[in-house]
C-alpha cells in the first residue's frame, strides 16, 4: 500500500481542529479553529457611573457596549465624530443609579443642527405607555428625575461624514425629549 495521509477538519466543542492521519495511523492534531461567534456584550461599569459629573466622547472602537449610568451628577455623552465609518455603530445605556432632582443625561451628537435622533421614545411606568416619535434633534436628554432601569438605545443609520441620523430607542419615567 502507498504512503498515504488524511487532512481534515474535525469538529471539537470549541469549533473545529485541523488534523493529519499519517499512513500508519498517527494522527496529529494541529490548530483549533473557534468558530463560534462570541455572543458577549461588553460591559462598562466605570466611564458613566462614577457618581459625579461626567462629559465623555464615545468612540467607534465602543461600538456593542453597554454603558451603566449613575445619574448623580450630570452626564454629556457626546456621540462619536462625523465619519462614513459610523454606519451600523450601536451602544447602549442603562441607568443604575437614578437621574438626580436638577440634572440631566444628555447624549450630543457632532455638528450642530447637521445632524438629528430619529427617537422612538417610551415611557415606563407600569401603565399603558405613549409612545411617541421625534425625528428632528442633536441632542437626546433623560431629564431630571428619571428611574432606575431606563433605557437608551442608539445606532447610526448614516453618516457621510457632514451630517448623520441615529436611531434612537428609549424608556424612561419620566420620559425622554429630542431637542
Amino acid at each position: 500500500m502507498a504512503n498515504t495521509t488524511f487532512k481534515g477538519a474535525v469538529r471539537s466543542e470549541n469549533g473545529f481542529k485541523s488534523i493529519t492521519i499519517d499512513s500508519n495511523g498517527a494522527v496529529t492534531e494541529e490548530a483549533v479553529y473557534d468558530t463560534r461567534p462570541n455572543f458577549r456584550q461588553t460591559v462598562d461599569n466605570s466611564t458613566f457611573n462614577t457618581g459625579g459629573a461626567v462629559t465623555d466622547t464615545l468612540t467607534r472602537a465602543q461600538s456593542g457596549t453597554l454603558f451603566t449610568i449613575d445619574g448623580t451628577g450630570d452626564i454629556v455623552v457626546n456621540m462619536p465624530a462625523l465619519s462614513t465609518a459610523n454606519v451600523g455603530a450601536t451602544y447602549e445605556f442603562i441607568v443604575t443609579t437614578a437621574v438626580g432632582g436638577g440634572k440631566t443625561v444628555t447624549f450630543v451628537l457632532p455638528g450642530a443642527g447637521v445632524s438629528d435622533f430619529m427617537g422612538a421614545i417610551q415611557l415606563m411606568g407600569g401603565t399603558a405607555a405613549n409612545p411617541a416619535s421625534d425625528v428632528a434633534g442633536d441632542t437626546l436628554t433623560l431629564p431630571n428625575s428619571v428611574a432606575v432601569n431606563a433605557r437608551v438605545k442608539l445606532t447610526c443609520i448614516t453618516d457621510d461624514g457632514t451630517n448623520s441620523k441615529w436611531k434612537a430607542e428609549t424608556v424612561s419615567t419620566p420620559i425622554a425629549t429630542i431637542a
